[in-house]
């Protein structure tokens, strides 16, 4: 067995040096920049000024179409009436973009912009009191709540019209909602001009709870009495119109239009498929089904509805309704004699 030993060495005065210097502590000068501790978590820390410059950028240039993923540049899709070129998909309009879409330029005049909801039953949700989500509500829409109403012409033919908004906590109906409803309904009485509503909703709002669902009552209530004077509803089903707003004023039109590829039912379809346990047919909800089965007038594509309003108001004006009854008096004396 081979046997190693190790002799001591002696370290020589300048190696010895080095291994001091070696061991003596780091020290900083005192211009170093220190590193501050990051409080903020890291979700919440925004990316530097030129990255969030060239995301607006980016997104003021081009829409992507949720439909059929196609990018769309934004000029071609402002001028396209922001429907999509290939599959033809209907992205949602703000209540003010619709109205100037319809109407005549500068026709019309909004009644009733100040009016806003309060808290009647101090609803607080996980995250926020129901009069917080109001706030937050406002500041991001830029409206009081979710319609707005008014009266303008179409093609010159005067008439009442209400437009809700779905960036609204979803075009839900309060109290506020159905009470500006019912006073353009009641403005078209007044006026005796036709009424035109174009819904967007997922229904009666939750917070407000019974204060919600006596709205259905009540502008259904306030239709009956239009229908009574012999004047002419219109109601113009968008993407999406469910729940208490379907099963009250927008489904009593004389005429019932849509835009193509609508949700249009009471509860949405994955609501009834967890309840039956049964698929329901592709498209169940669609604009197109509730044609094929009589539950609508009709559907018409964006670019057209100006047009098919102005046609259905000629119709429908006094003076076409006098006419046609002078016919129909003149055509039962003639039978009758």
């Amino acid at each position: 067995m081979i046997e190693r030993t190790i002799e001591s060495l002696t370290v020589s005065e300048s190696s010895q040096e080095i291994i001091e210097r070696a061991t003596e502590p780091l020290t900083f000068p005192q211009e170093t920049v220190t590193i501050e501790r990051i409080t903020e978590p890291l979700s919440r820390l925004e990316p530097p000024q030129e990255v969030r410059q060239s995301r607006r950028i980016l997104k003021n240039l081009v829409v992507k179409c949720p439909e059929c993923k196609e990018i769309i540049l934004e000029r071609e899709y402002r001028k396209n009436l922001q429907i999509c070129p290939r599959c033809r998909y209907h992205f949602r309009l703000s209540a003010y973009e619709r109205i100037e879409l319809l109407v005549d330029p500068d026709s019309f005049v909004e009644m009733d912009a100040d009016m806003i909801s309060v808290d009647p039953l101090n609803f607080v949700s996980q995250s926020q009191t129901y009069a917080e989500k109001l706030v937050q509500e406002r500041k991001k829409t830029g409206i009081n709540d979710a319609v707005v109403i008014g009266y303008a012409s179409i093609a010159g033919q005067p008439l009442a019209i209400g437009v809700m908004e779905f960036q609204f906590t979803g075009g839900s109906m309060g109290s506020v909602v159905g009470e500006k409803i019912t006073r353009v309904i009641e403005l078209a009485i007044e006026r005796r001009i036709p009424l035109l509503l174009v819904s967007a909703s997922g229904g009666a709002r939750m917070q407000e709870g019974l204060y919600s669902l006596m709205q259905m009552a009540k502008t259904a209530a306030a239709l009956a009495k239009l229908s009574e004077s012999r004047l002419p509803y219109f109601s113009l089903l968008t993407n999406p119109t469910t729940g208490g707003v379907t099963a009250s004023f927008a489904m009593l039109g004389d005429v019932i239009l849509a835009e193509p590829g609508s949700l249009i039912c009471f509860a949405g379809p994955r609501v009834i498929e967890q309840f039956m346990h049964e698929r329901l047919p592709k498209g169940a909800a669609s604009a197109e089904f509730l044609l094929q089965h009589g539950f609508i007038d009709r559907i018409v594509p964006r670019p057209e509805l100006r047009r098919t309003l102005a046609q259905l108001l000629r119709f429908y004006s006094n003076d076409a309704l006098q006419m046609w009854g002078d016919e129909a008096k003149d055509a039962l004396s003639s039978a009758s004699a």
